[in-house]
């Protein structure tokens, strides 16, 4: 098994400020932080999230590598980053689609001896930056891991036990064309679900009227519109065939509605409860 004494967080948002705050509260590693606006990574050091902020001075002397920012983003900091990282250090974006950053970094980690794997962790926050970061963000969640050919067993090995000691409950691992099918549907659909939503002409009128219901489909309206652009054009095929699925959904229930037929609505919406019945 591989130690990591050292990790470096680049990005020090929600995503990575989370991370670093974890890491400090819940292991013994050095914490190094990188950030675009300087003056976060300061504050994290004055608040003592991080050991200290690291400039390309520090760069090698990280174990472990975890980065917080947007794709593109990752993938040039990446890229300029490589030449200067320690050889055999091992690097896990966070990044929620994953074949467009295995396709743009497997290679250059391979021609630069570290070990990149694609990372995904399931948790996350209707709100951005490192002010809304929390040592718990990541507890009992699920971490994916998508190995590529820079990385072998006893790196994913590491990693995995690496991250259940912060709290994850548990870890999985996938391809990148899994993950990003996946994604589509349990993730990114639902916030352009949620972003149509809350567009109705009612919303505006809807206090005193709404509930649990509501809240619930419209949480993740209050989204980072920057990020989420990005990540749905980075997985646009899979996305678009999602969306194409629940407006095909979505035109059934129109149809009968209008139609007033009670028998085929009741058999759609008994359809609908027993797939939640069975999928959870």
């Amino acid at each position: 098994m591989m130690t990591f004494n050292t990790v470096l967080i680049a990005g020090l948002g929600l995503m990575g400020g989370s991370m670093a705050k974890t890491i400090k509260a819940r292991t013994n590693c050095r914490v190094l932080g990188w950030n675009r606006t300087r003056e976060t990574a300061e504050r994290a050091k004055s608040d003592g999230d991080i050991d200290a902020v690291a400039g390309e001075a520090l760069f090698g002397e990280a174990d472990l590598i975890i980065i917080g920012l947007y794709p593109q983003a990752t993938v040039d900091w990446l890229l300029d980053a490589m030449p200067k990282l320690k050889k055999g250090c091992v690097v896990v974006d966070m990044v929620g689609v994953k074949r467009f950053m295995v396709d743009r970094l497997e290679q250059a980690a391979l021609d630069n001896g570290v070990h990149f794997v694609g990372g995904h962790p399931m948790a996350g926050r209707e709100f951005s930056g490192f002010d809304y970061a929390i040592s718990t963000l990541f507890d009992g969640a699920s971490m994916i891991f998508v190995p590529t050919k820079s990385s072998d067993e006893q790196v994913l090995q590491s990693l995995e036990s690496y991250f259940m000691s912060l709290g994850f409950g548990q870890t999985v691992r996938c391809t990148a064309e899994q993950h990003d099918r996946m994604i589509a549907f349990t993730s990114q659909l639902a916030h352009v679900v949620s972003s149509a939503y809350i567009k109705s002409p009612e919303a505006d009128q809807h206090n005193g009227y709404s509930a649990g219901s509501y809240r619930d489909l419209t949480r993740v309206a209050k989204l980072n519109e920057n990020m989420w652009s990005e990540l749905f054009l980075c997985n646009a095929e899979a996305l678009a065939a999602e969306i194409d699925e629940i407006i095909g959904h979505l035109d059934e229930y129109r149809r009968v509605i209008r139609a007033g037929d009670r028998d085929t609505l009741t058999a759609l919406l008994r359809d609908g409860r027993e797939r939640k019945e069975r999928i959870g």
